[in-house]
């Protein structure tokens, strides 16, 4: 049997047979792969804790019949506090939906804002909406998707009223809108642009306040659904 190792994050899990399990990881090698657990959820099962949402850490992985089984794990972090805040947690279950829903081939740029964002919200006071929006941000920057410019990505005029072309995923000025278009208003705008160039380590220091910061949430899960086909999960 063929053996390798990754470092991965758990983004869900399906219980098969009596205590199996099979999980699915988005890792830095090989992207999003479904692996095997066997026996993990039984009472004494050594690997039960490498089984659940977060869990971040090196799965050592043998190839036998098309399939992965885990056959040891070095857990890295569990985010463990997520579990403690119930806002953190849906927001942190919110991005890794995200993840499983648009993930593929290996990505390190997503990998390593998944990790950031994980950490973040685990461990600093940030306000609601602050981290799912910065990924969501880098997200679409990854999928090509660069619309913060002050220049209206149509006709590079100077941009004064602005809005999202949803068709094109990006910023244009008043002549340039069409039906696909939606109003971005200056506090959501600036919103944007304080989130995205803020690194996740100082987002706990940033206090937008107003209605900007709803804004540019809302905007941002238009964007992904169109882009997507999928809706953002639910936060309370």
């Amino acid at each position: 049997m063929a053996s390798t190792k990754v470092k991965a994050v758990v983004i869900k899990g399906v219980n098969v047979k009596e205590k199996d399990k099979i999980i699915y990881l988005y890792s830095l090698e090989m992207g999003k792969i479904s692996v095997s657990m066997r026996g993990v959820r039984g009472e004494k099962a050594k690997l039960k804790f490498a089984k659940e949402p977060f869990c971040f850490g090196e799965y050592y992985l043998e190839e036998a019949h098309n399939t992965y089984i885990v056959t040891a794990v070095d857990v890295i972090d569990n985010f463990y506090d997520l579990s403690k805040d119930i806002e953190k947690y849906y927001e942190a279950s919110a991005i890794l939906d995200i993840v499983d829903k648009t993930a593929g081939e290996s990505n390190p740029q997503v990998f390593i804002e998944l990790i950031k964002a994980l950490k973040t919200l685990c461990y600093e006071d940030v306000k609601k909406y602050y981290v799912i929006d910065k990924f969501l941000l880098s997200l679409f920057g990854a999928m090509g998707y660069q619309f913060l410019s002050d220049r209206c990505s149509s006709c590079n005029s100077l941009l004064g009223l602005k809005y999202f072309n949803l068709d094109i995923g990006d910023i244009v000025c008043p002549a340039c809108k069409t039906s696909a278009c939606i109003p971005i208003s200056d506090a959501c705008y600036s919103a944007l642009r304080i989130i995205d160039s803020t690194p996740y380590e100082k987002l706990s220091s940033v206090k937008l306040g107003g209605m900007g910061e709803v804004q540019a949430y809302n905007l941002l899960g238009q964007n992904y659904e169109w882009r997507t086909g999928y809706s953002l999960l639910k936060m309370i």
